[in-house]
């Protein structure tokens, strides 16, 4: 183990954390393998119990360890993680990254778009009808997303939950309806997971979860999907790629 700088101006629960990540990172410590005990790491750095604590739990909520109940902590499998660099589909990006996923379509209905979406999507005050598809998505075997994506009926109007079952809906576009997509606008920002959403992706409500709001575009400048996603990061890391 490492040593702790008693001077520094970073807490000491913050160095030990750092330190048991080395260990794991250096494979002192490898997938499965206990952590030392509290008191194990109190009396090796000359730390109070609940500095020790503080530092265990972070890399728990981080999801680089994980305990068990009656027989201790031990060191989690390294996240799979997931990689965006082109407009592709769900299950494209995720079996890319050599990983098991599955869609689940919760729902699928024609509403009014609101003014935000109609504004996202360039609607006209004559075609706001839009397709409301909500699908969980699953990365080996858990659940990774709930994605709510919205679609204006006017340029993909015989579209249909059956015509979607089991497929990609950027496939669907490109190769069903002609579309040639270019793009895709994104934002990311930290949210609270509602009780529903909480529900859905196996969480405790107001956990801390990523939301990210898309627009796709097919050429020349033509928006068909607006979308909010709600990515549950614990067990996975989502990696983004940008060109220069």
């Amino acid at each position: 183990m490492g040593r702790l700088d008693r001077e520094s101006p970073v807490p000491l629960y913050y160095q030990l954390k750092e330190v048991l990540q080395a260990m794991i990172d250096d494979g002192a410590l490898a997938p499965g393998d206990p952590v030392p005990s509290e008191r194990d790491i109190c009396e090796r750095f000359s730390i109070s119990r609940m500095t020790a604590s503080k530092a265990v739990s972070a890399l728990v909520d981080e999801g680089v360890l994980y305990r068990e109940k009656g027989r201790g902590t031990f060191v989690a499998s390294p996240k799979p993680t997931c990689t965006s660099s082109c407009l592709t589909g769900f299950s494209d990006n995720i079996r890319a990254a050599g990983l098991e996923a599955r869609t689940e379509i919760l729902s699928f209905a024609e509403e009014e778009a609101s003014r935000t979406i109609g504004e996202a999507l360039l609607l006209s005050s004559q075609e706001r009808t839009v397709f409301n598809i909500l699908r969980l998505r699953y990365v080996e075997g858990e659940p990774f997303s709930l994605e709510n994506a919205w679609v204006p009926r006017c340029r993909f109007p015989s579209l249909s939950r059956d015509l979607l079952e089991g497929r990609s809906l950027y496939v669907l576009m490109r190769e069903h309806f002609a579309m040639k997509l270019s793009h895709a606008r994104q934002t990311i920002e930290p949210v609270l997971c509602s009780d529903f959403e909480a529900a859905q992706l196996d969480l405790e409500p107001a956990t801390p979860v990523l939301l990210f709001r898309r627009v796709a575009y097919a050429e020349p400048e033509t928006p068909v999907e607006y979308s909010k996603c709600v990515y549950r990061g614990k067990r996975f890391r989502y990696e983004i790629s940008f060109g220069i």
